[in-house]
């Protein structure tokens, strides 16, 4: 049952602000950590920066089936929250720490292959070299990554989001001055460049487990929801969270790749347009994040609700979620607008180099566009968190995957037998996101959908 405590109203704009405001800041937190350590890197050399996105993203492709898996634990540990079976909440985040020690070893074996798929991507020497280095010290840490956000889930579940917020500070803090200090040498450190940066990430995400750990062991926590009694591997628990959480797993996996194809194609078109697309990829993470930490919060409540049975609150909850899309897409989108001049020049290099110069005015041309991609991106998440909450995993999956693919089809298609510009595809994958929403909308505002959800509560409950 919901905690008769909370004074807000079930769904209501101040519920969701209070649950979201803590997520918001701490996805805004992991932004800012990968922001920091491009910005730092931008000062060495345009390929050092260009490295840590690419080395970034592919170490986070090869973990985005797990990642995603074990971020269902949001939804499981709500709706087990909301049936009122407190017990069941601990031991469904335990499964997803569980998946996370499995995978661990796995993920780590894969840094000594990173040189080879590199090098046949059609990088420029350097920057593969760079992006190997970085990818095999980052996917070291990869468990520490699923930990991090198996707790996470545990916290955002029952609504305490604000203990998740301290964690991505402190992950932000350690990192930043752990980059500072081994990128350019300082405090008797010797330079690392790339290499200090993937150290300062394993680093920061360390800090925050320790956190999480700190917090979930409090006596509080154990003392409420049982943990001592909850580290031991539950048959029922893991097969809901690997039945519904596999779908998202896949999902994210499936989009990552198709986003690392994309990021492939703009990288090797050459070295100005893959600085022109570092640099908007670095800002519209500025945008992308504190979404996703809305659409947590939107899938937290209304899993809540559906375990509840509140099926009213779980639409509210939506609509209050949307509130805030509006108003964060509409503070930032002007920033895109009207000073793409200002936001690119925050990556220029101490000394004139020439792929910057070239890559400037590419840059500036797709951020004025990506104010549109703000609005719909927003949409977008708030509607699948909303479908995920509900237990409607298969179809988000299957809807997200086709358009992530159709996006990366497309790019590659203008670029190679259209001959167009990367601009103009860019242009097309802001007008592919500005349509999609309508089709999740449509979906969660079907009235089949209702008996759907009611079908999902009872699969949870078991």
């Amino acid at each position: 049952m919901i905690d008769q405590n909370n004074t807000c109203k079930s769904g209501s704009i101040r519920e969701m602000v209070s649950l979201t405001l803590p997520m918001v800041v701490s996805l805004s937190c992991d932004t800012l950590m990968i922001f920091t350590d491009r910005l730092l890197l931008s000062k060495i050399s345009p390929d050092a920066m260009n490295a840590s996105m690419g080395g970034g993203i592919a170490a986070y492709q090869c973990l985005s089936f797990f990642a995603g898996l074990v971020g269902y634990t949001t939804a499981l540990v709500a709706q087990q929250y909301g049936a009122g079976r407190r017990r069941n909440a601990s031991r469904a985040a335990f499964q997803a720490m569980l998946i996370a020690l499995v995978a661990w070893p796995f993920l780590a074996c894969l840094g000594p292959f990173a040189g080879k798929v590199f090098n046949h991507m059609g990088l420029i020497p350097e920057q593969a070299r760079l992006q190997s280095e970085y990818f095999s010290i980052v996917i070291l840490g990869s468990g520490l990554y699923l930990l991090r956000s198996a707790l996470s889930g545990f916290f955002c579940g029952i609504g305490r989001t604000g203990v998740v917020m301290l964690s991505a500070i402190a992950a932000l803090v350690v990192n930043a001055c752990t980059a500072w200090i081994l990128i350019f040498g300082r405090l008797g450190f010797q330079a690392a460049g790339v290499r200090g940066a993937a150290i300062g990430v394993l680093i920061g995400t360390l800090a925050g487990v320790g956190v999480l750990v700190a917090a979930y062991l409090k006596k509080e926590i154990r003392e409420r929801y049982n943990v001592m009694d909850s580290f031991l591997y539950d048959r029922g628990l893991m097969r809901s969270l690997v039945r519904f959480g596999y779908p998202v797993g896949l999902e994210l996996m499936l989009n990552m790749l198709a986003f690392n194809t994309l990021v492939t194609l703009l990288h090797g078109h050459g070295p100005a347009t893959a600085t022109a697309a570092t640099i908007l990829f670095n800002w519209d993470l500025i945008s992308f994040l504190p979404l996703v930490g809305i659409e947590i919060g939107v899938t937290s409540l209304v899993g809540r609700y559906m375990g509840a049975r509140d099926y009213a609150a779980a639409h509210q909850s939506v609509r209050s979620g949307l509130k805030l899309v509006l108003v964060f897409a509409t503070l930032l989108a002007p920033f895109f607008v009207g000073m793409p001049e200002l936001l690119v020049g925050v990556f220029q290099p101490p000394e004139t180099d020439k792929i910057f110069t070239q890559a400037a005015s590419q840059a500036e041309s797709m951020l004025r566009f990506a104010a549109l991609y703000v609005f719909s991106n927003g949409i977008l998440l708030l509607y699948a968190g909303a479908l995920r909450g509900a237990g409607d995993t298969l179809f988000t999956m299957a809807f997200s995957v086709g358009m992530h693919w159709t996006m990366a089809g497309g790019m590659y298609v203008a670029l190679k037998y259209m001959h167009a510009t990367p601009l103009q595809g860019w242009l097309l994958v802001v007008l592919l996101f500005t349509f999609s929403p309508v089709i999740l909308w449509l979906r969660w505002n079907r009235g089949q959908l209702t008996k759907r959800k009611k079908q999902h509560v009872k699969v949870f409950s078991g």
